[in-house]
């Protein structure tokens, strides 16, 4: 007797895979039981039973010679006219003798479909078990299917799966216990506040369904532990689905095997209703052993043929049954596109309209669950989702980042505000709306940032910057930001990411944009109109421009300071500088600019002229500079300007003038001429040779010509008695004048990286100089005398 649990390894998959086997398989399943039950009972009732009875057949004997054997003689033919009984030879070995004719007519006369027919059965059926599980045990579509039941059930039971959809279905957790509370209060009208919260709570949990009371707790919190691993989840749901979607493996599979199981049951059916009819009660058997047993012609009871005609019958039945699902399936295969799935009913129902539709091996696994039950896949859909995805990321940053701990990032910038900086966040916690002192936010390649209305409790927030971040913002924080935020830093890598409402802020002080356009893109900047930045007053443009965009013009009235850093792309177009009348600096940075540009000597009111980094080699129109009033400060470093002109005498009111890094060999004495100057940098150049005339600068207070090749140096120099910066470094002086002692207000003096042999002990006039602000070697230093080495070194 076979149990029929031995077979159990040819249909057993694990319980988790019963959410992929949908009814039909599930039916198919029952009913392959039911035809291995009749199979193995056909096998069993095989071994343990007769097969067949078999005896000598009556007959007309005839004119027939009846063999009679002895120990030595044959008996003569005797020849009869009479019917007899034939008697079969006297042997002591009867009972073999029947076994041995059963078993040869059993053989020989039995047809093969009465002998083979529980056998048939038995294997048949053992390959439909095969063919409804191969997709659970094949290597290439197991392991997809293993990953997947376990993120759905995961999925499934995630807690946050019931806070998003708790969150989505029109009425808050929280909402709903004020409700309640506020309906107990109404009924029972209890006066002890105490007892009051307890009898709340207990109304609350008899008036709201089952359902919701078992979900409320887990929607309403949700601690760190449990975000972490909804964080995970979305992960890995992420992966799987590029793994998953590249492929229809799983498709593939389920199809064969299906249209095996049909081709399997027309098979069963046509070969099994032509030889049904084969099982017969009685069998006609003749069998050539009349030398053994003395007949040749036997009449045999199949002893098993009724049942197992019935048994064949009703097998039929269960096949044709089994195949018409079979048919079904095959209909729902391919009458069905199950490579596409679409989740339109779960953004109608649950309100999240960003969850993708998904194709491939990925759509037919949700086609397969949705038989078994829809909810798996609506749950599933919520990771799929990429704003309930942001919704998590917000709820593990509020949990990161707490306003005790944002208060301790707090720093005090260069605008003397107290400003916060955030750099690569998921995203903006909602706990930074609870830091109020807060007056700078510095936000830096944060990808979802959401400023909700709450923004409005930062009553001292004044300065923003965004630097890489993709921006939404409530509408009611817009207006917050218009009537508080005076300076503006954003970070762009194409003018359509600017948040439009920019230029709406009518209170705005400062605007800095920062970013590259596409070559065809900066040669028609399309900025919107600045119009309604009535207050604005700086203005900074760091990208690579060929032309100042015109909608600057429309700020020109009131702009103070324009600033714009190219990456040298060379700036054309400057007649739009004409307008801006009101400036009072200008920089023009790193624009590829030949010639000072003339539209800036149409500036009248600018102070402060910074052409740093460009291609400037003669500046000659320098000259007319000399109507620039009130220019104090003119920035031409970094550029390749070989020869200062003669008209640089003109410019009068000029107090700070910087020439480093440039190619300059000879300094005019005309320069000096600019008597008020306070600030001249004229290092990493090739002078060798400073005029006397330096001496004329009696209100010099920085002058650096450190990075040249100056041997000597003019005592008129020291005639420059507000000196407090002095740079000589890296050159080829081999000898400080003593008259270094006039320079008493002297607090940095560099001498690093010339040819001194010893420095001259007057320098303890120069009172203000200490051994901090002295940059000399040691050993050059250790020539001093000790007393003055001392006072140096005290604070």
């Amino acid at each position: 007797m076979i149990p029929v649990t031995e077979f159990r390894q040819f249909s057993e998959q694990e319980p988790a895979f019963r959410v992929l086997k949908p009814w039909w398989d599930v039916f198919t399943d029952y009913l392959s039981v039911v035809m291995l039950m009749i199979g193995v009972f056909g096998c069993t009732l095989q071994v343990v039973q007769d097969k067949i009875i078999c005896l000598p057949q009556r007959m007309s004997m005839a004119n027939q010679t009846i063999p009679v054997p002895n120990k030595t003689e044959l008996v003569s033919p005797v020849v009869s006219q009479d019917v007899h009984e034939m008697m079969g030879l006297k042997t002591n070995l009867d009972l073999q003798q029947y076994s041995f004719i059963n078993q040869m007519c059993y053989e020989k006369a039995l047809h093969w479909y009465a002998k083979y027919f529980p056998y048939l059965v038995l294997i048949h059926t053992l390959i439909f078990m095969v063919c409804s599980n191969f997709w659970f045990k094949f290597p290439g579509s197991s392991s997809k299917i293993e990953h997947f039941i376990s993120i759905l059930g995961k999925c499934f039971d995630s807690p946050w799966t019931t806070r998003a959809l708790s969150e989505v279905s029109g009425e808050n957790p929280e909402e709903k216990d004020n409700k309640n509370n506020s309906a107990s209060k109404a009924i029972l009208n209890v006066s002890v506040e105490g007892n009051l919260d307890s009898l709340e709570k207990t109304q609350s949990l008899k008036s709201i369904p089952e359902k919701i009371v078992v979900d409320k707790p887990t929607a309403s919190a949700l601690d760190k532990k449990e975000g972490e691993q909804a964080k995970a989840l979305f992960e890995k749901v992420k992966k799987f689905r590029l793994h998953v979607e590249e492929g229809d493996i799983l498709y593939v599979m389920y199809v064969r095997q299906t249209v095996l199981k049909v081709f399997k049951f027309l098979l069963i059916i046509a070969y099994n209703s032509a030889l049904v009819s084969e099982v017969q009660i009685t069998v006609k058997c003749s069998v050539d052993i009349q030398d053994m047993t003395g007949y040749k012609h036997f009449s045999c009871n199949h002893t098993m043929a009724h049942l197992f005609s019935k048994l064949s019958y009703c097998y039929l039945c269960f096949v044709a049954v089994y195949g018409f699902t079979c048919l079904y399936t095959s209909y729902w295969l391919f009458y069905r596109s199950l490579k596409e799935y679409s989740f339109e009913y779960v953004r109608q129902e649950t309100g999240i309209d960003d969850i993708p539709d998904v194709k491939n091996d990925f759509a037919f696994m949700l086609h397969m669950i949705d038989q078994y039950d829809p909810l798996y896949s609506k749950r599933f859909a919520v990771f799929l989702s990429e704003v309930s995805e942001n919704k998590l990321k917000q709820l593990n940053l509020n949990h990161v980042w707490t306003p005790e701990k944002l208060r301790q990032r707090l720093l005090t910038n260069h605008n003397n505000r107290l400003e916060l900086q955030l750099f690569m966040l998921s995203g903006l916690p909602d706990t930074i709306f609870e830091v109020t002192e807060l007056q700078s936010l510095k936000l830096e390649i944060i990808n979802n940032v959401s400023i909700p209305a709450s923004i409005a409790q930062l009553e001292n927030l004044q300065e923003l910057s965004l630097y890489q971040c993709c921006l939404k913002i409530h509408t009611t924080a817009t207006s917050f930001l218009k009537d508080n935020l005076k300076v503006l830093r954003v970070k762009f890598d194409d003018s359509r990411e600017l948040p439009h409402w920019l230029y709406h802020l009518r209170n705005l002080e400062e605007l800095y944009l920062i970013g590259s356009l596409s070559p065809d893109a900066s040669k028609n900047v399309v900025l919107e109109s600045l119009r309604e930045l009535k207050n604005l007053k700086t203005l900074s443009l760091k990208s690579n421009f060929t032309k100042i965009p015109q909608s600057i013009v429309d700020v020109s009235s009131h702009l103070q300071r324009l600033y714009v850093y190219n990456d040298g792309t060379k700036l054309v177009m400057l007649n739009n500088l004409k307008k801006m009348v009101n400036l009072t600096e200008l920089e023009l940075v790193h624009c590829d600019l030949e010639r000072i540009p003339h539209a800036v000597f149409s500036l009248t009111n600018l102070q402060e002229l910074d052409l740093k980094e460009n291609n400037l080699r003669s500046i000659e129109e320098i000259v007319s500079c000399q109507h620039l009033h009130k220019l104090t400060c003119l920035k031409l470093w970094h550029n390749s300007i070989c020869y200062i002109p003669e008209h640089i005498k003109k410019l009068g009111s000029l107090e700070r003038l910087y020439f480093s890094h440039n190619k300059i060999e000879i300094l005019p004495s005309h320069l000096f001429l600019c008597n008020k100057l306070r600030y001249l940098d004229l290092s990493n150049n090739d002078i060798r040779f400073i005029p006397p005339e330096i001496g004329v600068l009696q209100s010099l207070q920085y002058f650096s010509v450190t990075c040249n090749k100056i041997e000597n140096l003019p005592d008129e120099l020291f005639f420059c008695k507000k000196l407090k910066t002095l740079k000589l470094g890296k050159n080829t002086l081999s000898l400080l004048s003593p008259k270094i002692s006039y320079l008493v207000l002297l607090t940095h003096l560099e001498l690093k990286g010339n040819h001194f042999e010893l420095l001259p002990p007057e320098l303890r006039f120069c009172r203000a100089l200490k051994r901090g602000g002295l940059v000399v070697e040691d050993v050059l230093f250790e020539t001093l005398p000790s007393d003055i080495r001392d006072k140096m070194k005290a604070e």
